[in-house]
């Protein structure tokens, strides 16, 4: 007799409440996640990248002074009527795609106390079913959303998920890591026949340990497909690492209680949230686009760098 299905993921959760203070003075009056790299803002390459997955509910934990985030993904009929007037017809086109995309729903983290906490204040919508987690400030370029790759382990194994990424040397200490299991011959197969890349069976997780105490060297990076079980474990866990609700920290409970898994996911991520992974992205997107590409590498060759 085979196992029931688990529960289908219909939501995801953005986290995007922080300060963004690595990018002062830039974001002193906008949101980071509001920041465009080439033409569309940071936020929207995760919002798509959930939707073309499969998933278009979208919980937005916002916090004070994020109300352009909201703009963005509403309707804008003052400015599609000047499109529509004028016959602007392709730029009417993007502005509606925007706000046809996905249904959205904001909560408000009147504090910052850290993703734990943002992912906590997301409950009452997310309610008691499995859920994505999404932070921005990752922009991932894969030929598979990476969320896409993550669903097909969650849907064969009905267990959490998390994006893990090497992180080589002192860098570890600034993620949180997971230590694995040997997988087994199952294990083994899914993996070469069934999943973009090897996912394995988490045995721990530890928030930015030295780099001499790391577990392993593969670091939890922003995407995460988690049972609803966590919350209870949100609520339970007190402060941690830097005075704040960790994520990590109920994920490692979680892991004990039951199967969760790593997945060392196929792409390129992109953090954004640093200014040279910024200014990277930037570039390297540019170069991607049909309308763009040539002509910027044509520029970045005549730089003589």
């Amino acid at each position: 007799m085979s196992s029931p299905s688990p529960r289908t993921i219909r939501k995801a959760v953005f986290p995007a409440a922080g300060l963004g203070t690595r990018f002062l003075p830039a974001t002193k009056a906008q949101p980071k996640e509001m920041l465009p790299l080439v033409d569309k803002p940071i936020i929207q390459y995760g919002v798509e990248e959930a939707l073309e997955s499969g998933i278009d509910e979208i919980i937005i934990v916002t916090g004070r002074g994020k109300n352009s985030i909201e703009d963005h993904f509403d309707v804008s009929f003052e400015l599609e009527r000047m499109l529509e007037d004028k016959g602007k017809t392709d730029l009417l086109a993007v502005v509606r795609e925007v706000s046809d995309m996905i249904h959205v729903a904001y909560v408000r983290q009147k504090e910052a106390l850290g993703l734990g906490h943002a992912v906590l204040t997301s409950q009452p919508l997310v309610g008691d079913e499995p859920f994505a987690v999404l932070l921005a400030d990752d922009v991932i370029d894969a030929p598979v959303p990476v969320i896409r790759q993550m669903l097909d382990v969650y849907e064969a194994t009905g267990a959490s998920v998390v994006a893990v990424e090497q992180i080589a040397g002192e860098a570890i200490s600034s993620y949180g890591v997971v230590g694995i299991a040997a997988p087994t011959a199952e294990e083994r197969r899914r993996n070469q026949h069934e999943f973009h890349g090897p996912a394995f069976r988490i045995t721990d997780l530890v928030e930015k340990p030295r780099a001499a105490d790391a577990p392993s060297d593969l670091a939890v990076v922003g995407r995460y497909l988690l049972t609803p079980a966590i919350f209870r474990h949100l609520k339970a866990i007190g402060k941690g690492a830097g005075g704040e609700l960790q994520l990590t920290d109920a994920m490692r409970l979680l892991a004990q209680e039951e199967p969760f898994y790593a997945y060392q996911f196929q792409g390129r991520r992109h953090d954004t949230g640093d200014k040279l992974g910024f200014l990277k992205a930037t570039v390297e997107l540019a170069l991607q686009r049909e309308d763009l590409g040539a002509a910027f590498r044509q520029y970045l060759h005549a730089l003589q760098l």
